[in-house]
Parts: C-alpha cells; sequence; structure tokens
C-alpha cells in the first residue's frame, strides 16, 4: 500500500478590507463604516436645499487642511460665488487655492457652441487630468453633472459620455463625488437613472417639510464591498458645515453607574439610599408647581459647589429668569455662572426641529464637557415634531450622557400622578436609573406637597411618602412626618385581605 498522499490545505482567502477615505461630515463616517470609497465613485443625489454642493465642498475642504489637494468642478455658480458661500461657514477658500490644495473649475457652457457641432467630455477630462497632475490631486467632485447632460438630446449619448467619464475616473483611480439632481419628473429620473448602477456608493439626500418644520434625512442606497447604515439619518447643515446624527450608533455601550453623590439635603440622600449615584439618569416628574425646577436647581447648586460642571437646558424659562426664580428658594446659580462651573441655554422648542436641536446639545456637550446635563422639561420636546421625533431627541441625548459617564437630570410635567403610566411621557423610561415623583395632597383642606423615590436602580431606596416643603433656605425633605398618601399606603398593607366571599 502506497504511503498517505499529502493533500494540500485549502486556503482561506483573507478578506481585504476596502479602502475609504474620512468624508469631513460629523457622523456619516459611522454610517458608511468608515467613509467615502478611496479611488471610486459616490453619487449624491437630492433635490433643491438638499445640501448635494455641500458635502462635496466639506469633503474637499476636510481634505485639503489635511494636505490632500483637490479639484471642485461647477457647472451652475461661478468660481466666485463658490469662494463666497464657502466664507460664510469659516472656509478660506482663497488660502487652500493659493497653496495649491484646491482647485475650483467653472466649466461655463456656451449653448450656440454646442450646437455648433458634436460635443462630448473629452475636452473636460483632458483639462482636469492636467490639473490633477500639475497640483497632485486625486480627489474630485463634479457638482450637478446633469446640467451638463441636459445638453444631449438622446438618452444613449448621455449614458455613453457618463461611462466614458466613469471609465475615466476608474483608470486613473480617482476619488469623486458626482451630484445629480432628483426630480419628480419620471423622464428626467429615467435619463439619470443609470447613474445608481454605475456608482459604487450612492447616497440620497432628502429635504423634506414635517408639520412645519424643515428637516433634511440622508439614505445610502448602496456601497459596493462593504457594509453601511440602512436607515434614514437625519442632518442638519449649521454654521459649521453638515452634520449628521446616526440613530443606529445608539448602543448599549453605557458606562456602569459610580459611586453616590451626595444631594446636598441629608433628609434627600437618606430617601436615595446615600444620595444618586453618578452617572445615573434621574427622572424628576409630578404636576405644575409641584417643585421639579427647584429639585433640579438644588442637584445643580450642589453639584457645582462640589467643582462639577454643569449643563442646564431649559425650555420653559430663560437663564435670567431661572436663576430669578429659584433665588427665593435660597438657591443661588449666579457664583457658579460666575466661575463658569454653570451654563445654561434656553430655546423655545418650536425654534427648530429636533434634529437641530441634539445637535446643538451635543456639540455643547463635546465642547463644555459637563459632569451633569439638566432638562427643563422634556414635557416641551413634543413641541420640536411630531412622531418619533421627541423620542428620538431624548434618546440620544441620554444615550451620549450614559456613554460619557455623565449624570443625566430630567424635569416632566405630568397630567396623571399615577405610577403605572410612563413616566417619562415619552416611551423611555426603561433607561431612567432613578425616578423621583412628586404630588400634592390635601391636608386638612391645605395642599401639601409630597416626595415618593419609586426607583433607584442600584440602592436601596426609601418606599415611603415623604413631605416636601420649598423654604427660603432651599428644600426640606421631612422623613418624620409620613404623608397622608404614605399612611394611607401603610393603613392598606395592615388590613387584612379577605379570603372568600364577593370579588
Amino acid at each position: 500500500m502506497g504511503g498517505k498522499k499529502n493533500i494540500p490545505d485549502n486556503p482561506m482567502l483573507k478578506s481585504t478590507p476596502l479602502a475609504k477615505l474620512g468624508t469631513g461630515v460629523y457622523g456619516l463616517d459611522d454610517v458608511l463604516n468608515g467613509g467615502y470609497p478611496d479611488g471610486r465613485t459616490t453619487l449624491l443625489k437630492g433635490g433643491p436645499g438638499a445640501g448635494k454642493t455641500l458635502f462635496s465642498l466639506q469633503f474637499l475642504h476636510q481634505s485639503a487642511l489635511k494636505g490632500i489637494p483637490g479639484i471642485f468642478v461647477t457647472f451652475e455658480e461661478s468660481t466666485d460665488a463658490i469662494r463666497m458661500n464657502a466664507a460664510t461657514l469659516g472656509w478660506d477658500f482663497r488660502a487652500l487655492e493659493k497653496k495649491g490644495l484646491l482647485f475650483i473649475h467653472y466649466a461655463k457652457m456656451n449653448p450656440s457652441d454646442i450646437i455648433a457641432g458634436p460635443f462630448s467630455l473629452k475636452a473636460l477630462m483632458a483639462i482636469l487630468d492636467g490639473k490633477c497632475k500639475a497640483i497632485g490631486a486625486k480627489q474630485l467632485a463634479i457638482d450637478a453633472i446633469d446640467v451638463l447632460m441636459r445638453r444631449f438630446e438622446d438618452s444613449p449619448r448621455v449614458r455613453d459620455e457618463l461611462n466614458a467619464l466613469h471609465e475615466w475616473l476608474d483608470e486613473n483611480r480617482y476619488t469623486c463625488l458626482l451630484s445629480v439632481k432628483s426630480s419628480d419628473d419620471p423622464a428626467i429620473s429615467a435619463r439619470f437613472s443609470f447613474l445608481d448602477y454605475m456608482a459604487d456608493c450612492a447616497i440620497v439626500l432628502d429635504h423634506r417639510m414635517m408639520e412645519q418644520i424643515s428637516t433634511r434625512r440622508l439614505r445610502v442606497v448602496k456601497y459596493r464591498g462593504s457594509g453601511f447604515g440602512t436607515n434614514e439619518y437625519p442632518y442638519i447643515i449649521g454654521t459649521n458645515g453638515i452634520s449628521l446624527v446616526p440613530i443606529a450608533s445608539v448602543a448599549l455601550v453605557h458606562r456602569a453607574l459610580g459611586p453616590h453623590r451626595s444631594t446636598g439635603k441629608k433628609d434627600f440622600d437618606e430617601a436615595l439610599d446615600g444620595g444618586y449615584r453618578r452617572g445615573a439618569c434621574i427622572l424628576i416628574t409630578g404636576p405644575s408647581g409641584a417643585g421639579k425646577t427647584t429639585i433640579a436647581c438644588s442637584l445643580v447648586q450642589t453639584a457645582c459647589a462640589r467643582g462639577e460642571k454643569v449643563l442646564f437646558i431649559s425650555y420653559e424659562e430663560s437663564p435670567e429668569a431661572l436663576e430669578s426664580s429659584v433665588r427665593s428658594a435660597g438657591i443661588k446659580l449666579k457664583p457658579a455662572l460666575r466661575s463658569g462651573n454653570l451654563k445654561i441655554i434656553s430655546r423655545l422648542p418650536e425654534r427648530m426641529g429636533a434634529d437641530e436641536h441634539l445637535f446643538f446639545d451635543l456639540l455643547t456637550i463635546r465642547s463644555f464637557q459637563p459632569d451633569l446635563v439638566a432638562v427643563d422639561a422634556i414635557s416641551a420636546c413634543n413641541r420640536m415634531g411630531s412622531g418619533k421625533a421627541p423620542f428620538d431627541y431624548l434618546m440620544r441625548l441620554v444615550n451620549t450622557c450614559k456613554e460619557q459617564g455623565i449624570t443625566c437630570v430630567l424635569n416632566n410635567q405630568m397630567r396623571s400622578s399615577a405610577a403605572d403610566v410612563d413616566l417619562s411621557g415619552l416611551g423611555f423610561s426603561s433607561l431612567v436609573d432613578t425616578v423621583i415623583q412628586l404630588r400634592f395632597e390635601e391636608i386638612q383642606s391645605e395642599l401639601k406637597r409630597s416626595l415618593v423615590v419609586l426607583k433607584a436602580r442600584g440602592s436601596k431606596h426609601s418606599p415611603r411618602f415623604h413631605d416636601l416643603r420649598i423654604t427660603d433656605n432651599g428644600i426640606v425633605l421631612d422623613s418624620s412626618k409620613i404623608s397622608a398618601a404614605s399612611a394611607k399606603s401603610e393603613r392598606s398593607s395592615r388590613t387584612p385581605r379577605a379570603t372568600g366571599g364577593a370579588r
């Protein structure tokens, strides 16, 4: 018998990740799993106001700041107009052009020249090829290619010319952003539909109105050789360009709750088993006038006195009105404002959509780096928009705080005092670590406040109702007196239950 034959192992082909380039747009790299495909074509398609041109300019600008040259081709706007538009965002294109890091080519067309004879893209490609070699550019953005291609009368000619352009880009390994307008006219859309198949990455941009609120959404249709986020993602155009906050990034990567932090009030600390946990999400809920803002500001004052930084987001009062209203309760916020430990921002919820509110809040958190974030009141978030918009805003805000170990205090006005309803009013109570409910009680023809801790994750909190008083020296939680609600609860627990009979 012959010996065993050596059968060669079947080598496993190692996967090679696709080379990518950063988009320069905050949040978009996460959706694209790293950025635009390097040496390939990305299609940007959208209607007016969607930001197609800005996506391209931002990509070239951010690349140029890293020393990577690029070329921008425009068929609609002049070079000076592009420079002026960029300047409104703080981008100095002239300086980049002088350094050889950016070249803007205004491909102005004379219709009479085109009509006089056959027209092709060969001349344009020759110009771009020469300029790319001159400045060493491998990144291009061709804006509104549909404007140029409308000069061709027949669709086959359009496809031939765009295929020639694509082959030229591919042969030279240029990274190109190609933008085209979307249209509701089926005939126009059909002329450029093949671009979706030609491009390696296709992104649809949409600018829509939802209940009189402007909102923009991005969706990745395809990405050859790469995974990507498949949902619609909101983005905004701000003072520094485009920013995107992907909903899909909301993942359970929250930090563990930290040690207890004192509320500044002994009885309050005892009710919470030593105070609130650092990095916890605390919900203070109750009817109007119950003391939610006062308690939140009391926590803010104590945190600032410890040297912590606090961001207070107010949707109901201006910073001046807030500071003045809690002063009567012995809460002084001015020292913390002067020291820089406290930052108060206030906006009307209706002023902008939930996406913009979230962006500006996350931007402030990133720059200010607070230890505690307070929002007064989350019930006002319903005025930011309809549907899931308020929910998405709060989910992503709370998620950011939990990822960074930031304590989050949320005030919520409730119409009902029932304990079995969704206490946040927006459907995200499961993310809340501590729930403090305030109530009004009528005792001997007098209206009094009470406080109960319904939930304190990781702590043995008091289950009792406590009398709550707001005095000239702040809040007082009197645990020596059992509130009427607590007494009623305890009497009910001592009453023997019937074992039979009618129900």
